[in-house]
């Protein structure tokens, strides 16, 4: 019997040993736990299909709009967010659209994975919410309509 035990036992180890081997050796780029941004990368507009293109901001706020807004982001984004600048869950709303273009709001509000895998901006407040926003899978409609909701929260008439 102690045979036996001995031959697998050294069957086993052999195996641990042979498989260690066969593992991939990685880089020190590779062990890096922080996403890289892509050369092409445009931090003012973010990861997503909105661009300044088919993106048109009015100086003067949409009232309808943005009150259907409030009713979204009531419903979808303030279990999470505060329309202050006070942290909830995640960042306080105040001066967003100050802060940010409304193209990267609408990506990041449409595409959030993307952008918290490639904007440095996004990626510093991951770190000190330390919870990902998750997609809330908005219709274009409902995006535009929260982007305008935080134009007014901000001040815009």
């Amino acid at each position: 019997m102690k045979k036996i035990l001995s031959i697998v036992s050294l069957f086993a180890m052999l195996t641990v040993i042979g498989c260690g081997s066969e593992q991939k050796k990685t880089t020190d780029s590779e062990q890096s736990t922080t996403p890289k941004t892509t050369d092409n990368y445009d931090p003012t507009r973010g990861e997503g299909k909105y661009n300044t293109e088919n993106l048109k901001l009015s100086d003067k706020l949409d009232i309808t709009m943005a009150d259907e807004g409030e009713k979204i982001s009531n419903v979808k984004c303030a279990s999470c967010h505060k329309y202050s600048d006070e942290k909830l869950v995640g960042p306080g709303w105040k001066d967003v659209t100050k802060r940010r273009t409304g193209v990267w709001i609408m990506n990041f509000i449409t595409n959030p994975d993307p952008m918290l895998d490639k904007d440095p901006e996004a990626q510093a407040m991951l770190e000190i919410c330390l919870v990902r926003m998750p997609n809330q899978n908005l219709s274009d409609e409902e995006a535009r309509k929260i982007l305008e909701f935080m134009r007014k929260n901000d001040g815009l008439k």
